[in-house]
């Protein structure tokens, strides 16, 4: 399998696994990959932790490469496992036009949520890490699932999210998948887990990447708050203006912000959304 990973990878990726010996990653790419063509509608779906806002934007951003036809719906509610419920399916993901839903450490609350999602026309791509058998009808990426052979399971939801977009890569012979790297992370960074391994990877490779990136909202920041070296205290400086609080708008809403100061095009709307998140804080 190392032969095969050395023969399809581009010399300019990052050293790792194969995504593809991820459990379904086939699967999901085959239907990714039919959407995408066929331009049906793709929801992302993910919370408002940094971890998960990171994951979505750097997943919507390179399926905005791609010319997917595709939105995101970001969940606030205080559950941290962010459950998809049958509110959300009919009132957001159904009413955005949703044919795929691809959720961010998330998943269904239960299989009730995914017949329902089915009876609307909906197939779920379901990316988390956790120690859990999966037991509904999705397409289930889950680096520590049973029987999943992965290597690196201690993972967060974006680096999970970043094998996805690996995979996606290697199908459509794409050279520039390290550039997401920096909000890559930045959502690993987040969270509590073992720095070793292919998480080492992402740190040191994403620290590389966020000193030259070409994130017009990543920029704004630095420039902003006179972010001139990139080191560990620094960076956490950064995460502190992407996590979203509870304001005069409710934190959804300032997570929505935070996804588009990170996908945005625009580097004076980047500046904008700055000053509003430094205000707000």
């Amino acid at each position: 399998m190392s032969k095969f990973w050395e023969s399809i990878y581009h010399p300019t990726y990052i050293s790792g696994y194969n995504p593809f010996i991820i459990k379904n990653m086939n699967r999901a790419i085959e239907r990714m990959v039919a959407a995408i063509n066929h331009r049906e509608k793709i929801v992302i779906y993910g919370g408002c932790d940094v971890d998960s806002l990171c994951g979505v934007s750097s997943l919507l951003l390179i399926l905005q490469y791609l010319n997917a036809d595709v939105e995101y719906y970001i969940d606030d509610s205080n559950d941290v496992t962010h459950t998809i419920e049958d509110r959300i399916i009919k009132n957001y993901i159904h009413f955005l036009g949703a044919e795929l839903l691809i959720a961010v450490g998330a998943n269904f609350k239960s299989n009730l949520e995914v017949e329902l999602c089915k009876s609307l026309g909906i197939e779920s791509i379901v990316i988390e890490n956790k120690k859990v058998t999966n037991d509904k009808d999705i397409i289930y990426i889950n680096p520590s699932e049973k029987d999943c052979s992965y290597r690196y399971k201690d993972l967060s939801n974006s680096g999970v999210t970043f094998k996805l977009m690996q995979a996606i890569a290697i199908y459509y012979n794409m050279n520039s998948i390290n550039r997401y790297l920096d909000l890559i992370m930045l959502g690993t960074m987040c969270k509590d887990i073992n720095s070793q391994g292919e998480n080492g990877v992402f740190l040191k490779e994403g620290e590389h990447f966020l000193k030259t990136t070409d994130n017009y909202g990543l920029r704004a920041i630095m420039s902003s708050y006179n972010i001139n070296e990139i080191n560990s205290s620094t960076i956490w400086d950064i995460i502190r203006v992407l996590t979203p609080i509870s304001n005069v708008v409710s934190k959804k809403d300032n997570a929505r912000i935070v996804v588009e100061l990170l996908t945005t095009d625009d580097k004076d709307r980047a500046e904008q959304i700055v000053k509003y998140l430094r205000k707000a804080n």
